[in-house]
């Protein structure tokens, strides 16, 4: 079956080429198919891929026809719910993931020449070097360059590493979370969190006394997710001291929700060192939250300077990127 060109496809004016990589660069393959199989990748429906590409889903079905046609495998498999991709098709949506972004990149570049303006930067981090390095290195990079656009996301390593690998950010200051490949990520360790337990003001454990982990059972805890590095670290010290795990948790991602939970109830929450500093500093929030002053640490795993490996940064991004590599030495 001849492959159906598309008229924005991939250039194949090109030179017969030895081994395997005739075929794609002769194939008519477009990008409209690369966004196809992101969108497949992503969503795992063939319905949910044609609304996000805005047609219908028998065009989605032909468009994933056509591609297996010239590639001549099968991309993904028929589940009773959705689909799943296969081998294949995990390799081609890795790679129309690095297509799609230089397009947006060189469009994103473009605009930016048109309009003026310094460029734009995404970029993801866990809350302590949200706090401690990535605030400060923004407010000096604005303070030089102006014009430059910064967005921010403030999450788990899980989810801000997986929209790292979605292209959806620059970098990241997060850790590799255990479940994804190390290979995928270029990363360099620039900072070690401490943690911290904070209580409301007045709360029985607040004073200044030592408090011992066993004191803190009885108390309703606010954690983060199962998987958070700061989860298990503070899991960590009850269990190494045979100590039983809180029963009374609610779990929360979400900063402003913990710090609600604390300030009105006995909740006790975990949270790094210079959230908490932040929270209680008078040019910070100034708020009425103590912290505990415990007779156990809680160290949590070393973050790190993350970038998806071989993929090349923008000059805003590579500015702010090694703005902050400077600044931690």
């Amino acid at each position: 079956m001849a492959a159906l060109r598309d008229p924005d496809a991939i250039p194949v004016s090109y030179e017969k080429l030895p081994g395997d990589g005739e075929t794609l660069l002769r194939s008519g393959l477009s990008l409209r198919h690369m966004r196809m199989i992101a969108a497949l990748d992503d969503h795992g429906r063939v319905s949910a891929a044609a609304q996000v590409m805005n047609i219908s889903q028998p065009a989605a079905s032909r468009m994933i026809a056509e591609m297996e046609a010239v590639l001549d495998v099968k991309l993904c498999e028929r589940l009773p719910r959705g689909v799943t991709l296969t081998p294949y098709g995990q390799a081609l949506a890795r790679r129309a993931r690095s297509i799609l972004l230089e397009m947006l990149e060189a469009d994103r570049e473009i605009a930016e020449l048109k309009a003026g303006k310094g460029g734009s930067v995404f970029l993801g981090a866990v809350t302590a070097p949200a706090i401690e390095l990535a605030v400060p290195a923004i407010r000096e990079i604005r303070r030089i360059y102006p014009r430059i656009e910064i967005t921010m996301q403030v999450e788990t390593s899980n989810v801000l590493a997986r929209e790292l690998i979605a292209s959806r950010h620059d970098f990241i200051i997060a850790r590799i979370p255990d479940d994804l490949n190390p290979r995928l990520f270029e990363s360099r360790v620039i900072g070690v969190e401490k943690a911290c337990l904070i209580v409301r003001r007045g709360h029985p454990l607040a004073g200044g006394n030592m408090v011992r982990l066993e004191d803190t059972a009885a108390y309703d805890w606010v954690f983060q997710s199962g998987g958070s590095p700061l989860r298990q670290a503070m899991e960590s010290n009850f269990l190494n001291r045979n100590i039983a795990l809180p029963d009374r948790i609610l779990n929360t991602s979400s900063l402003l929700l913990t710090l609600v939970m604390v300030a009105q109830s006995d909740a006790i929450a975990p949270v790094s060192v210079q959230v908490a500093k932040f929270i209680q500093n008078p040019d910070g929030l100034a708020g009425a939250i103590d912290v505990v002053q415990t007779e156990f640490d809680i160290e949590v795993r070393p973050y790190s300077l993350i970038t998806v490996r071989n993929r090349v940064l923008s000059p805003a991004a590579k500015m702010l990127h090694d703005f902050i590599l400077r600044e931690v030495g």
